[in-house]
């Protein structure tokens, strides 16, 4: 019995943390481009200069809906982060019009974080959208999704996430 033991967890490989935060980052630079698809088309970029270039074009108002559908929040949630009334969206929406550059950084950071996040929960979109919406206290006891009204809050969520890959509590 003793034997029998010993042969079935000399089988089973100790978990090398060194190893597992190579392979993160290897993974990482792998898909370091990101993604924003609307009816207009992909934007993609993989790096601040492209995101820049991005910025300075602006995005369309639509691009407030997939980072709804992304984060699982309303619309009307996105506008109120991004200080824009729900009139003006949808005046705007059907004009074809595009956001700002401030709104489009806050919506291309956003987006960034939201696939580095669903990356940390193993692409389990539910596990991380209930982590999204429940209290943190390392963000001070409010969920992660709330302080997605400024770069700095999203920001925080970032390291945040960037704790819990790397096997910090968070």
């Amino acid at each position: 019995m003793i034997a029998e033991e010993k042969k079935r967890t000399s089988n089973v490989k100790a978990f090398d943390p060194n190893k597992s935060i190579k392979r993160a980052r290897k993974a990482r630079a792998a898909s370091s481009k990101w993604e924003i698809v609307t009816s207009r088309g992909k934007v993609t970029w993989g790096n601040r200069i492209e995101r820049v270039e991005i910025l300075r074009k602006g995005l369309p108002y639509e691009s407030i809906e997939v980072i709804g559908q992304k984060a699982n929040l309303p619309v009307k949630q996105i506008l109120h982060y991004l200080g824009v009334a729900q009139t003006t969206y949808n005046k705007k929406k059907r004009e074809k019009d595009l956001l700002s550059a401030r709104d489009s950084e806050v919506i291309l950071f956003l987006s960034e974080v939201l696939d580095f996040g669903l990356e940390v929960f193993n692409n389990e979109k539910e596990k991380f959208q209930r982590w999204l919406k429940k209290p943190n206290l390392s963000l001070g006891s409010v969920p992660p999704a709330s302080l997605f009204d400024s770069i700095t809050g999203i920001q925080e969520v970032r390291n945040t996430l960037n704790r819990l890959e790397y096997g910090n509590m968070a």
